[in-house]
């Protein structure tokens, strides 16, 4: 397994921004979206930079008949993301008090991006699946955001530990994300972006074209 680059890595920071001022839109006329993060997110989570968007739907045009992209969620304002990290940061010192801060950082990232860096607060990652043509989500291993200690590591892109056809399945949602243009983050099946700093550090750009943003209101 080639090396797993995680959020917290210095190299991702390291990575500058030319900030290409792409609008954030409303995916909803596009794409079949889930709303199961409507609740935390108020509605932002329905958003992404333009370029992203794109590339998403030239991914959907490349799956089998029969199969789209389920959207769960884009955009995240800063202040969740901050809650999220912290909320995850502060369950691992619980369950392992003898760790260092920069331990519980650094496991904390696996799971939830430093808020500074975060993708989904530049509007540049989305978490996302499979489903059939009547919207039903496709099985691909684990429940979309089952942290690590949950699923024994199997939400890891690359996990052994799951079924043949969940397997297949991952691979066809990463075939199709790949050949668009979009990165994955290798511990999270679901999670996959363009233009950030990880996808810059990952497909060798000089620069991310997106920083974290505000949504201001319409």
């Amino acid at each position: 397994m080639s090396e797993i680059i995680l959020m917290s890595d210095a190299r991702v920071a390291a990575v500058p921004v030319r900030e290409n001022g792409e609008p954030l839109v409303d995916v909803r006329d596009h794409l079949l979206v889930d709303d199961r993060k409507h609740e935390d997110s108020r509605g932002a989570e329905v958003h992404l930079r333009q370029g992203v968007l794109d590339r998403l739907l030239r991914a959907q045009a490349l799956l089998p008949d029969g199969l789209r992209l389920l959207f769960v969620e884009g955009y995240r304002p800063p202040a969740l993301q901050r809650h999220y990290f912290e909320k995850y940061a502060g369950a691992l010192r619980v369950a392992h008090p003898d760790w260092s801060a920069d331990r519980i950082h650094t496991a904390a990232s696996r799971y939830v991006s430093p808020p500074g860096i975060a993708p989904h607060s530049a509007g540049a990652a989305v978490d996302l699946t499979l489903a059939d043509a009547d919207g039903r989500e496709l099985d691909l291993g684990t429940a979309m955001n089952a942290d690590p200690e949950e699923s024994d590591g199997a939400c890891y892109t690359a996990a052994a530990n799951i079924t043949e056809q969940a397997r297949a399945n991952r691979a066809l949602l990463s075939g199709a994300l790949t050949a668009a243009g979009l990165v994955n983050y290798p511990t999270e099946w679901w999670h996959w972006s363009y233009g950030d700093r990880y996808w810059a550090l990952e497909t060798g750009a000089p620069a991310a074209l997106y920083g974290v943003k505000e949504l201001t209101a319409p």
